[in-house]
């Protein structure tokens, strides 16, 4: 059996190759991150078998993503650490500090030979996709919801009565509004009830047309040229980015449904945070049991023990914040979809636990459902819960 340990970095790529008798048959090589260095990295490895050679990686990201690719176009399987892991295996072996890209390689490697070999899925590669497309979706979401407080900020001072009058937020309407008309002097003129009746689907009466209209004309707001302008500028990032949202939630609906992932058939659970939640766990099939999966997302606490002492701490939030994240919002759905969520809250709830706590202990339930639906292939049945 051939061990191949591979440090990765942006614009190189260092390895360490011996045989499982412990004969070093590369010791420091380092190639570049293109065509030549792969294919130089692929010459070394042409004398052996593919079945018979166990390559090593850490996850670095997207740094190493056309590597992964190179490796399964080629027919060689590749095994994933978590840098952290790598760090402290790296500790054990050694108390000094030296850290190089070869040093590192070689450690790598070490690691590859002591545990168990579980080679990444050839879905790897789809499921990278939707966690990055996930992840852009996410940070536009957090810019969108920022454009709105600066939407907020400047209605205060042109038309404070606004944002009030449609119950402290905005909603399709009252940025269908904003959109058409702009100027305070515009609303408190406009006469397209009939347009913006359709936008609201009929929730938008008359009276509150006209209602709105009367707030224009009394507004204690400054109407100011430049405000106006901002307005108009916050106004126009706001729906560009709303439309590249819509973009992304459109392709993460094709891909998910081509994936069928039985974790979509949990009530509250929907195609957005199913895509997240799983592409974010990646190859589900690499953990032997949910509490793997717990540890993964950093949901699992923290223990401490010395001579009689014994504690739990924390949650360690190791890992993913997105999937975290993803899986506390999930949470909050979950428990007002199906009875036997609630009633485990309630449940934590009345332990003297507080709502986020609880919420904590909801997601380490939904980890186990998650788990077991992806890994027997079946579909979510409430009547199986406990």
């Amino acid at each position: 059996m051939i061990y191949v340990g591979i440090d990765i970095s942006k614009y190189k790529h260092d390895c360490f190759i011996c045989s499982n008798t412990g004969e070093v048959i590369v010791e420091n090589l380092s190639f570049e991150n293109n065509q030549k260095g792969f294919q130089q990295f692929s010459d070394l490895l042409k004398p052996y078998d593919n079945s018979n050679v166990h390559i090593g990686l850490e996850a670095t990201g997207h740094y190493g993503l056309n590597l992964k690719l190179f490796l399964e176009k080629n027919n060689y399987s590749f095994m994933e650490f978590n840098p952290l892991l790598i760090k402290e295996f790296a500790k054990s072996l050694s108390l000094r500090r030296t850290k190089t890209d070869k040093v590192d390689a070689t450690i790598i490697c070490q690691k590859l030979m002591s545990v168990p070999y579980k080679p990444n899925s050839k879905l790897f590669y789809h499921k990278y996709g939707v966690k990055s497309l996930s992840r852009l979706r996410e940070i536009l979401v957090k810019q969108r919801s920022k454009y709105l407080v600066q939407m907020t900020n400047v209605l205060d001072i042109l038309f404070p009565e606004f944002k009030s009058f449609f119950g402290n937020h905005f909603n399709s309407t009252s940025i269908f509004i904003l959109n058409k008309y702009k100027t305070t002097n515009k609303i408190a003129n406009m006469k397209d009830f009939n347009a913006i009746n359709s936008n609201s689907k009929g929730r938008f009466s008359y009276a509150k047309f006209i209602k709105l209209k009367d707030l224009a004309k009394n507004t204690i707001g400054e109407s100011n040229e430049n405000f106006e302008f901002e307005l108009q500028i916050i106004l126009n990032l706001y729906n560009e980015v709303s439309s590249k949202i819509d973009s992304i939630d459109k392709q993460l609906s094709t891909i998910i449904k081509d994936l069928n992932s039985p974790t979509l058939s949990i009530p509250g659970i929907g195609v957005i945070s199913c895509a997240s939640i799983i592409s974010e766990f990646g190859d589900i099939s690499k953990f032997n049991n949910p509490g793997q999966m717990l540890s993964f997302a950093g949901l699992e606490p923290g223990i401490s023990e010395s001579g009689t002492m014994s504690f739990k701490g924390k949650m360690v939030k190791r890992g993913s914040g997105y999937l975290r994240h993803s899986l506390m919002n999930v949470a909050m759905v979950v428990i007002s979809n199906n009875h036997t969520f609630y009633e485990y809250y309630h449940k934590k709830r009345l332990e003297g636990k507080c709502h986020r706590v609880a919420l904590s202990h909801v997601c380490k339930k939904l980890i186990r459902i998650i788990y077991t639906l992806e890994t027997k292939h079946i579909q979510f049945d409430p009547s199986l819960m406990k």
